[in-house]
């Protein structure tokens, strides 16, 4: 062996362990431990939900003028820009002149988007100023957005450039008003957001008034939003943007987002796993079919990284790994058997 090849062996053998450690450490869930999670441990269904609300709903409050610091760590692109999940048109520099200055049209500036309407709360703190649900945005399409509830529309009253965001009558089976709909590529991550905002505020969304909110602590999301957020969340998982921001919302504000630390939670607090119990140490998004002997009773977790280290996704569905990805070379290590392999997306 030459020594160039016994160096390039030892940084494949380096990287490896990295993408092990760090998937194993995900499979336990956050803070490596995955105790933060673990009154919730035992819990499915509506149990599930109070006591995920008892774990996420204490944490520091953020001033509303804080909150633009905050999107320094929280939503700015690797190029340092605002990471707009409203347009596929702006540019914004972080912090710089076109920060919540005035609008007349789409990519003059950029604001302080409460995803879920501030006006369903009636501006109550801490909803008006928790990042888990505030994210910047164009300000021209968040004020065409309005205080409409999510859903899919054909955008007869508006679209965003290139029709990213869409705005008009919902197509979605039970509900016919007036629906905002963003892009594909972040239904799930409003999905997640509205799951955590439902359950963190458990004691209080039963007073919160949209039509996408059913009166209740349980299941607090109307019949047709539900199973709209449930699709959304299937058809649009976790993405490494949404995992960085959980760490950096917990770093900030000092709470998590349990929907994305738990990929498909959400079926075993509203969906078709709700009669199975959560474990927080020994996940499995796709039930007990995944578990088996060969993994000593741990889920078969699947980590997907870039060929230069950086994770991209956990699913525990290695044929579905994939699905989805941009086209590129990705490692996908087990964590409970240690292996790895190397897959194309083409």
């Amino acid at each position: 062996m030459t020594p160039n090849s016994t160096v390039r062996h030892s940084r494949l053998a380096s990287l490896a362990a990295m993408m092990l450690g760090a998937c194993v450490a995900l499979a336990q869930g956050p803070n490596n431990s995955g105790t933060y999670y673990k009154p919730a441990d035992g819990k499915s269904g509506k149990s599930l939900k109070t006591a995920m609300a008892e774990v996420i709903v204490d944490h520091s409050a953020i001033s509303y003028s804080g909150l633009w610091k905050c999107f320094y760590t929280t939503d700015r692109r690797s190029d340092g820009k605002v990471w707009d999940m409203y347009s596929s048109a702006t540019n914004y520099t972080m912090g710089g002149p076109q920060q919540g200055a005035n609008y007349k049209k789409e990519g003059d500036s950029y604001n302080r988007e409460h995803s879920m309407p501030k006006s369903w709360f009636n501006d109550a703190r801490p909803m008006y100023t928790d990042l888990v649900h505030i994210v910047p945005t164009d300000g021209y399409v968040n004020n065409r957005r309005g205080n409409y509830p999510f859903g899919e529309t054909n955008g007869e009253q508006y679209q965003s450039a290139g029709g990213f965001s869409k705005l008009g009558r919902s197509t979605t089976s039970g509900y016919s008003g007036t629906v905002f709909e963003p892009a594909d590529e972040y239904k799930g991550d409003f999905a997640r957001i509205y799951f955590y905002m439902v359950t963190c505020y458990e004691k209080r969304v039963a007073t919160w008034q949209s039509d996408m909110l059913d009166g209740t602590a349980y299941p607090a999301l109307s019949h047709w939003a539900l199973d709209l957020l449930l699709r959304w969340a299937k058809e649009d998982p976790v993405s490494q943007k949404e995992t960085e921001r959980n760490e950096a919302v917990w770093e900030l504000q000092g709470n998590r987002n349990p929907f994305v630390d738990y990929p498909g939670l959400e079926q075993y607090v509203w969906g078709d796993k709700t009669a199975v119990a959560f474990s927080y140490d020994h996940y499995d998004s796709d039930g007990p079919s995944a578990i088996t002997e060969a993994t000593g009773g741990r889920p078969a977790t699947v980590c997907v990284y870039t060929i230069g280290g950086t994770m991209v996704r956990r699913d525990v569905d290695k044929a579905g790994a994939l699905q989805g990805l941009p086209k590129g070379i990705y490692i996908i290590s087990s964590g409970n058997r240690g292996g790895m392999e190397k897959s194309i997306v083409r």
